[in-house]
């Protein structure tokens, strides 16, 4: 999507002028989002996923006026016909393709940004409570009626005794009612409770992962740790040597010299934005634990470094995650072993690379087999 074409998506505002507006500032109610909606999947699809150990989902429900929740995969669900429960679907795009187109139509924020569509589907006044996120989220009404009431309140404290992240008390200073194709953003900490009005109500939450400044603290912390082991700087060569270490009276006490070693050989750890790129690039596409890629048959994958296809085009696998920095090239939780040429970052923007006579010309030393493996390893495949 070009950042400075107005959308419907956006209300008639440009990516550009959402990002500077609302992103992570203020809510955007958008009436028609999209015009004769039709949602990824029905309900019974959504129902069947529900059914499945590699999709994670929960039931939530009020039980006695008190809030329940159970996690899936569930072989039963409660009567359509019975009111105020919801189930709740996450990461519907990595198992279904037009969960995964309808995500796509969000990527005027970067990929490193984007998380999953979670979808939901409540009876009549089912809902999850009112509670807020730490992430920044698009709630499109798939099908039915949802009123949403949200609120910018400064007390967030949660009932300890409810299964989920419930507020305790929660202030709402406006309410919508969203109808199919209706949309509305919401910037973290917003609170919110949507409560469905009828039976066979849907809702696709678009959600964006916003890691925790001490998560990725930690992260960075880890993955020096481990490139220490594989190869220390000089400085960290050797060991704790205090020639001249006096005679003590009190053994016990922890030598300030050693203390001091410890703080110099740490800050000989160089952190850099080169580090922070690699790290970065590994955690941000690594799939998540349910995904798993089945290789592709050898007599039906072509091969790309003796027979480039004349036609067709190579298409990322939609749970593939690909992205870059500078020469840096990172696929599935790997930093690819070629640099991040323009083919090959081409084909992280568009997720599609097409093929044809010019194709090879396009590519550098060791791209096409690097090609060759992800289509062999399922993470790329051609379609003719």
């Amino acid at each position: 999507m070009a950042p400075d074409t107005p959308t419907r998506l956006l209300d008639g505002l440009t990516p550009a002028q959402f990002m500077q507006r609302h992103w992570q500032r203020k809510p955007l109610l958008i009436r028609g989002a999209f015009e004769r909606f039709r949602p990824p999947l029905t309900i019974a699809q959504v129902k069947r996923l529900a059914r499945r150990d590699d999709v994670e989902s929960r039931l939530v429900w009020r039980e006695a006026g008190q809030w329940q929740m159970e996690r899936g995969p569930f072989s039963r669900l409660p009567p359509a016909r019975e009111p105020e429960w919801s189930l709740l679907v996450q990461g519907v795009n990595l198992h279904d393709d037009a969960a995964a187109e309808l995500m796509a139509q969000f990527r005027f924020v970067p990929d490193a940004r984007l998380d999953d569509v979670m979808i939901s589907i409540a009876t009549d006044r089912g809902g999850v409570g009112p509670h807020f996120d730490s992430y920044d989220v698009f709630l499109l009404q798939g099908s039915g009626r949802r009123r949403w009431r949200i609120g910018r309140q400064r007390d967030l404290d949660l009932d300890p005794d409810a299964p989920l992240k419930i507020l305790r008390r929660f202030e709402p200073t406006e309410e919508f009612v969203l109808e199919a194709g209706d949309m509305l953003y919401l910037p973290p900490a917003y609170a919110h409770d949507g409560i469905a009005e009828g039976d066979d109500c849907m809702t696709i939450s678009i959600g964006f992962r916003s890691p925790s400044l001490g998560e990725l603290a930690r992260g960075m912390l880890e993955f020096a740790s481990e490139s220490l082991s594989e190869r220390a700087p000089a400085a960290l060569r050797g060991h704790y040597r205090d020639a001249g270490q006096p005679a003590v009276d009190r053994p016990a006490a922890l030598p300030e010299d050693l203390v001091q070693a410890a703080l110099a050989a740490a800050s000989a750890v160089k952190f850099d934005a080169q580090m922070a790129a690699r790290y970065l690039g590994c955690w941000l596409t690594e799939p998540k634990p349910e995904v798993v890629f089945e290789p592709a048959d050898p007599d039906t994958v072509p091969d790309l470094e003796r027979n480039w296809p004349a036609t067709g085009a190579l298409v990322l696998d939609r749970r593939t995650q690909m992205i870059y920095r500078d020469k840096m090239l990172f696929v599935n939780g790997e930093m690819a072993p070629v640099a991040a040429g323009g083919a090959l970052r081409a084909l992280a923007d568009e997720r599609r690379l097409a093929c044809g006579a010019r194709g090879p010309a396009r590519l550098r030393d060791g791209e096409r087999a690097a090609l060759q493996e992800w289509l062999e390893a399922g993470w790329l495949h051609y379609r003719p």
